[in-house]
């Protein structure tokens, strides 16, 4: 479930990725407001950054907890709850998510994942576009269940109904932007028999009927697209996004397509790293793979039932954020070096940023706010009739919880990192006693009294002012954070 560890250390917050948010940010908005009249980036986007750089911080604000037998404290810095990149509240949103998910939401079934990865340029369209994400996923689910009611119905199983989790993620492997689908789908039917609803588990899933579900959608898609009057060969500068945020997507279009917008290496790519072989073959398809017309359906991952523990890694996986803080390094040159989940099929294990297109892949991963991604469809949709007979309701309060720390809701920080990293966050490293939380600061003059007293920074590091273009790496300004990567 988690790394185990016998002790809590809180996570330094002067990681690769604030630093070079914070040498950068400002450099990077002076770029982007020159695109169009100065207009830059929009309030949402620049706001998430500015948030990202006090996250972590206790000059930022704290939680004070104190031991209740030999009265040592603890401070806990606040968090930023940024919903684009940032690894530390994507860490914890996908840990509380997916517990969610296990504890309440999908039944002790079999589930598997369906994962529709879309073109190009449905890509940058539903990136801004949430009830075109909505429409999709609709008719993606739609597909699939259908599938699987014509398979109950060969078995004799009349009305029966699927269920399904669909979490929009945003992002790929290099950080581009590339929204696509994992569902989270019920291998099987529920149908009603003597009053009660009773699960169908299907047999095994084959190459072919991911192929037959694929040829089902991808026509529903070009439908709707038809029926908007658009179609997914339309002129991206008329989207209606391109209107509301133009620079934002400037920003997205040149992420989809793989290159830089801004700064000295505009439409450039980033550089590969690893054993590159030029005339390596195209990845081929794997079991139940299909492709079609830019879209590829994936359908080989499966939990059966009672596997609760698998189950919660694959909502983890589904939901986790766009990188890891172990995959970031900055060279002595200054670049972004990223490695990459899986090496490519050319052998790319590595690619390497200008900083400034570094921030531009960040900034167009953040989503429009008050945007839901996660849908849920079928018999787990809210109010979908007979839900509280399917989704789990008596879960086990976890142990040292305060009463009422079951749902999502009352899931404190304290049970959360239990559950996840199998540590209690609440004894104290002094005596084994028990911490308490005494006072939440959060006025800067205190803040900083109780710093300064204790000889810890009482001031969040300022950003970098803004470096006039072009982007010139002096010897004064080569810094090394974390790892160096070597070329190789």
């Amino acid at each position: 479930m988690g790394r185990r560890s016998e002790t809590y250390r809180p996570r330094d917050p002067a990681s690769v990725l604030d630093q070079v948010v914070r040498d950068h940010f400002e450099t990077f908005r002076a770029h982007a407001a020159g695109l169009r009249e100065g207009e830059g980036l929009p309030g949402f986007v620049d706001q998430e950054f500015r948030e990202f750089l006090r996250c972590g911080w206790l000059a930022g604000g704290f939680a004070r907890l104190r031991c209740t037998r030999c009265r040592s404290e603890r401070l806990v810095a606040f968090s930023c709850k940024g919903r684009g990149f940032c690894p530390s509240c994507g860490g914890r949103r996908m840990a509380e998510g997916a517990a969610h998910l296990v504890d309440h939401v999908l039944p002790d079934v079999p589930v598997r994942q369906w994962v529709l990865t879309l073109p190009q340029r449905l890509r940058y369209r539903l990136a801004w576009d949430h009830d075109g994400c909505r429409a999709v996923s609709r008719l993606f689910v739609r597909a699939v269940f259908g599938f699987l009611r014509r398979r109950a119905r060969d078995r004799g199983v009349t009305d029966g109904r699927g269920g399904a989790v669909v979490v929009l993620q945003r992002f790929g492997g290099a950080l581009n932007l590339n929204v696509h689908l994992h569902a989270l789908v019920l291998d099987g039917v529920f149908a009603r028999e003597g009053g009660r609803l009773r699960f169908h588990p299907l047999p095994a899933l084959a190459t072919a009927d991911v192929a037959d579900v694929l040829a089902t959608i991808v026509p529903r898609v070009a439908d709707w697209l038809a029926r908007r009057g658009e179609s997914d060969e339309a002129d991206q500068g008329a989207d209606a996004w391109a209107e509301a945020a133009p620079v934002l997507a400037g920003l997205a279009a040149a992420s989809v397509q793989g290159v830089a917008a801004l700064g000295r290496v505009a439409g450039t790519r980033a550089q590969r790293l690893g054993r590159i072989d030029a005339a390596s073959d195209a990845p081929g398809l794997a079991e139940c793979q299909a492709r079609q017309e830019g879209f590829d359906l994936h359908a080989a991952v499966r939990v059966g039932a009672g596997r609760r523990e698998r189950l919660e890694r694959v909502c983890r996986y589904v939901l986790r954020p766009p990188v890891a803080q172990d995959r970031l390094a900055v060279t002595s040159a200054g670049r972004v070096r990223l490695a990459l989940r899986h090496m490519w099929s050319d052998g790319t294990t590595h690619l390497e940023f200008d900083p400034v297109a570094f921030l531009e892949r960040l900034a167009v991963l953040v989503p429009r706010p008050r945007v839901n991604l996660i849908l849920y469809h079928g018999v787990l949709a809210p109010r979908a009739a007979g839900r509280s007979d399917i989704v789990p309701r008596d879960v086990a309060r976890p142990e040292g919880a305060p009463p009422g720390a079951r749902g999502t809701g009352g899931r404190r920080w304290a049970a959360l990192m239990r559950r996840t990293f199998e540590f209690d966050v609440l004894a104290c490293a002094q005596c084994g006693g028990r911490l308490r939380l005494i006072a939440l600061i959060e006025s800067g003059a205190i803040s900083q009294r109780v710093l300064r007293h204790l000889g810890i920074p009482a001031e969040v590091p300022p950003a970098r002012s803004a470096r006039a273009p072009p982007l010139a790496y002096e010897p004064d300004d080569v810094f090394v954070r974390g790892p160096v990567e070597s070329d190789s």
